[in-house]
């Protein structure tokens, strides 16, 4: 690394400096919320601030029974809270999520406190439409002042280095949620028990595009949100009939129950009519619905003790696999370039882009995830994504 203000900071702090964890990005997805407690648990040995705005719904009760001695600010860099922060921690860690999304929180750090900050686990897009470089300068300058920048899969590691981000402590660290170590069994027990569930499996509907138009105010145009809606319509039948396809096998071959759950809120709406309605009266007896939406360590009470996860969302599957259960992640295109963590972590069995298989394929894949050679399979990668993960958080003073 060449000799900058940004080097010489980073050897004049003591390992023992307080960190401000920069995570948490929404509540209406279970693994955006997951996020932060996996991060938190790779952090377990160091005294951390975690910085989140997106702490409703309950996220904040959970998180400090979880991590009691971490404290929450919630706010913008002016507020008296974050302000705070700033003054007290030596480090600012930007966590895990699906691109740099506290780009501008990080910047105002490096403005108003001069201080060592790094990125871990985050996946990182190219402008299609730039004329060169396709990496906004802004950002481009912000990583190659970091401490370390590691992305959580190859394809944003190739990207840093198209869009002219030079630093030389770049790696692939996984997404953070592979650590995560938390579950709500009380609740967990009670939801087993009233569904009299036992072996099962979880399955996660998701559209192609997910309709934030209708969670919250968007900026688009009412024209690319009604695009946006005919393309859900467009895919939403064929997709989740492959979905349904191993759910009939799984019940049929005497593998188990199925739960349809959510990992988003607005998937508690589609469940019964994309997979549940459909499905064979035989079949349907075996099938339980999940009517409220969760939390993630209750989701990951109810993961850790199903037989496996099959999700068209991302985070489900790797929730379970952190908890020793198999998890499937079924990738549509538009959920951008994240699958790629799946092969780079050794999980390519349990990885399909959805145009690229059909519903008995998928089928035998999911009753092969959850043999003894599939459970082992999981075992060996969240192992070695959790020691990229303990490697990278040792570069951090």
């Amino acid at each position: 690394m060449r000799l900058s203000r940004r080097s010489v900071l980073f050897s004049a702090f003591a390992p023992s400096g307080t960190l401000l964890l920069r995570s948490g990005w929404q509540t209406v997805n279970i693994g955006d919320i997951a996020h932060s407690p996996g991060v938190l648990t790779l952090l377990r040995h160091r005294r951390v601030i975690l910085w989140s705005n997106a702490l409703d719904r309950g996220v904040d009760q959970m998180l400090t029974r979880h991590f009691p001695h971490v404290r929450q600010v919630s706010g913008e860099p002016d507020s008296p809270a974050i302000r705070a922060a700033f003054e007290e921690a030596s480090f600012f860690v930007h966590g895990s999520g699906p691109n740099v999304v506290a780009q501008r929180h990080m910047a105002a750090w490096r403005k108003m406190t001069a201080k060592p900050y790094g990125v871990l686990g985050v996946t990182v897009t190219l402008n299609p439409e730039a004329a060169s470089a396709q990496m906004d300068e802004p950002l481009r300058d912000l990583l190659n002042e970091a401490v370390f920048v590691f992305t959580r899969e190859t394809k944003s590691l190739a990207n840093l280095r198209v869009g002219g981000v030079t630093m030389p402590r770049m790696g692939f660290v996984p997404d953070g949620t592979f650590s995560l170590n938390m579950r709500d069994d009380a609740r967990g027990d009670v939801f087993l028990r009233e569904n009299k569930l036992q072996r099962f499996l979880c399955v996660i509907p998701r559209l192609r595009y997910t309709p934030y138009h209708r969670i919250r105010a968007v900026t688009q145009s009412a024209e690319e949100l009604a695009r946006r809606d005919a393309h859900n319509e467009k895919y939403a039948e064929t997709d989740h009939a492959k979905l349904r396809a191993a759910i009939i096998r799984w019940v049929r071959d005497g593998a188990g129950q199925v739960l349809l759950c959510p990992e988003m809120t607005y998937q508690l709406d589609i469940i019964d009519p994309l997979l549940y309605a459909p499905l064979p009266e035989d079949v349907k007896r075996h099938v339980v619905r999940r009517r409220e939406y969760w939390l993630t360590d209750e989701a990951a009470s109810i993961y850790a003790r199903a037989a496996g996860v099959l999700s068209c969302e991302c985070h489900s599957p790797i929730i379970a696999d952190a908890l020793g259960t198999p998890g499937f992640y079924l990738h549509q295109p538009e959920d951008g370039i994240k699958g790629q963590m799946w092969r780079d972590v050794g999980l390519r069995e349990n990885y399909a882009e959805i145009e690229a298989i059909e519903g008995p394929a998928l089928a035998e894949r999911v009753l092969e995830m959850v043999t003894p050679a599939g459970r082992a399979r999981v075992r060996r990668a969240v192992r070695g994504a959790r020691k990229l993960q303990t490697e990278a958080v040792k570069l951090i003073p």
